[in-house]
């Protein structure tokens, strides 16, 4: 009796995550399936380990569209279809909540972790949507922003490709996004230790084939500009810019350490790491055969 009851129970908050899903869906807020731990589901193997390349609007983007609710956030859906197919049906009978893409419904996510944290909200941010969780309190605004966790002691921000846990529409009306939020996920210019990177040897008799030291001088500048301009894809576009200079200047043995500091600042002022700096800038010489 006891096992019919507990499978009965069982049942019903599966229909009810369903239901709840399909009603957030039809007010276009992408959502998908948590597992106990609020934690989504794993990729199936055909997805496992990125081997599809990823779903589209991923920092992996790539052509999946696999209808298991694979790939954590990027599985939100507002389809009712996909939301009723037999592997979402699986999945909600596995079920223990429902979480939503708020940056897919163009919200922002203020998680507040504790009591220190929801006074500090209130000291300092304006009135919005307010939700009670566990431990703290969700604050929604009205539009979308990176995601960032301990922006500060007990606070995360949850918009674009993240998810958070629907505990219901609180109390309130979600409010624009103000700056105030916007600026908690603006770090702070580091001072950058120059990092040591052997620069290429001349070639032949190391005479430089360029006009004038300005030549050198206008690229550094213009290489250093396209990294701090860059508005995405910082990796790549910190790669390509390298590969540029050194596939202009790499051979001739021109390029100095303060050349390269500068590039190597400008990429962690972007919020690159010094490794990472390092490896792109030995994948393109490589690259280069240098």
């Amino acid at each position: 009796m006891t096992q019919l009851t507990d499978i009965r129970r069982a049942r019903s908050v599966s229909e009810h995550l369903h239901t709840v899903a399909l009603d957030l869906a039809e007010s276009d807020i992408p959502v998908l399936p948590l597992r106990v731990g609020k934690v989504p589901f794993g990729n199936c193997r055909t997805c496992a380990g990125n081997a599809c390349g990823g779903r589209p609007n991923m920092k992996t983007a790539g052509p999946c569209y696999c209808p298991a609710p694979c790939h954590a956030w990027a599985a939100a859906t507002t389809d009712p279809d996909v939301i009723n197919s037999r592997l979402w049906q699986r999945a909600w009978g596995q079920a223990a909540a429902v979480a939503y893409h708020p940056g897919g419904a163009g919200l922002t996510v203020v998680d507040l972790d504790n009591a220190d944290a929801i006074t500090w909200a209130r000291a300092t941010l304006p009135t919005t949507q307010t939700v009670p969780t566990t431990r703290g309190e969700h604050w929604l605004y009205q539009g979308v922003m990176p995601s960032a966790n301990a922006v500060r002691p007990g606070v995360d921000i949850k918009s674009l490709m993240q998810y958070a846990r629907w505990l219901g529409p609180g109390t309130g009306t979600a409010t624009a996004l103000p700056d105030i939020v916007r600026a908690l996920v603006v770090k702070e210019p580091r001072a950058i230790r120059p990092v040591a990177v052997p620069v290429p040897a001349p070639v032949g008799g190391g005479e430089c084939p360029h006009r004038t030291p300005t030549y050198l001088a206008r690229g550094i500048a213009m290489a250093e500009q396209r990294i701090t301009e860059a508005r995405s894809g910082i990796h790549a576009e910190v790669y390509r810019t390298f590969l540029a200079v050194l596939s202009t200047h790499g051979r001739c043995g021109c390029l100095t350490d303060a050349h390269i500091t500068r590039l190597f600042t400008a990429a962690q002022a972007k919020g690159e790491t010094a490794r990472h700096c390092t490896d792109a800038w030995t994948n393109a010489r490589t690259r280069l055969g240098l």
